[in-house]
């Protein structure tokens, strides 16, 4: 009964509606019952096809949002899209958004304003905030601490940090999403982050279609792999696939506020 709290069932990237809807129903067949779909990441107008996928699929939520690749794009029209998909019943979140200091595809000022700015979007609209953070040396940190984002939800997707700064994330009331990174040979780091992760500050996610776990590496990721991940955090904490299925599903249900739990 696993959920995967982070995945981009865009229909550009699976074939069309048609593949997601098959990606969906092996999901379901390998014990996913609930996907969150990122309507960001693919531009603005991934913010409407992630809630028609949504629409389609009883056991599929959605986000709205800027990715910080795209911030460049930040301007009325995308603060338009984002509060119409937030009055949405099946929106849960609002982002990814943040700080990506690797690719740098959008100049990193730009980026600081999208993110400022979204923060004060998710506050005003009282949904929870999903961060997107790569190597920025604790900058998102920074800006989330000075936006006050943390009197709200904050998750902080597909966590690639140290175990010191997850434990500063998770001191503010923070959340930590583990990726299939964690079953890569290099990935120590993220094994000992995994492993240390506060019990109800901890997620599970695929970020489909990328970052495809072992033993499936080289194939186009998707939401039926989650149970790699988390089987292989749960072996690292010490607890049953069952356990850890169970505890990061009621994380995500409290995160994104799903069946009422807030």
């Amino acid at each position: 009964m696993w959920t995967d709290t982070h995945c981009h069932l865009d229909p550009d990237t699976y074939g069309g509606d048609a593949g997601v809807d098959e990606v969906v129903a092996r999901a379901r067949a390998a014990g996913v019952t609930r996907m969150v779909t990122i309507g960001s990441g693919y531009g603005a107008v991934c913010i409407a096809r992630a809630r028609e996928v949504s629409s389609r699929h009883a056991d599929v939520w959605f986000t709205a949002g800027l990715h910080p690749h795209d911030a460049k794009l930040w301007d009325a029209s995308v603060v338009d899209a984002i509060t119409d998909a937030a009055a949405q019943p099946r929106c849960v979140a609002i982002g990814e958004m943040g700080l990506d200091f690797h690719y740098d595809m959008s100049p990193r000022d730009e980026q600081r304003v999208c993110l400022r700015e979204q923060i004060r979007l998710a506050l005003s609209l009282r949904k929870p905030i999903v961060i997107h953070d790569r190597e920025t040396d604790g900058e998102t940190l920074k800006v989330l601490d000075e936006e006050r984002a943390f009197d709200g939800r904050v998750l902080y997707h597909c966590y690639t940090g140290g175990v010191a700064h997850m434990h500063e994330i998770a001191a503010r009331g923070g959340y930590i999403s583990i990726p299939g990174i964690v079953t890569f040979k290099t990935a120590e780091v993220m094994r000992e982050v995994a492993a240390a992760v506060p019990e109800d500050r901890l997620l599970v996610e695929t970020d489909s279609p990328y970052l495809t776990p072992i033993p499936h590496r080289g194939k186009k990721n998707e939401p039926a792999y989650v149970a790699l991940t988390g089987e292989r955090v749960a072996a690292l904490r010490g607890v049953t696939g069952a356990e850890l299925a169970r505890t990061t599903s009621e994380n995500a249900a409290r995160f994104y506020g799903i069946d009422g739990e807030v």
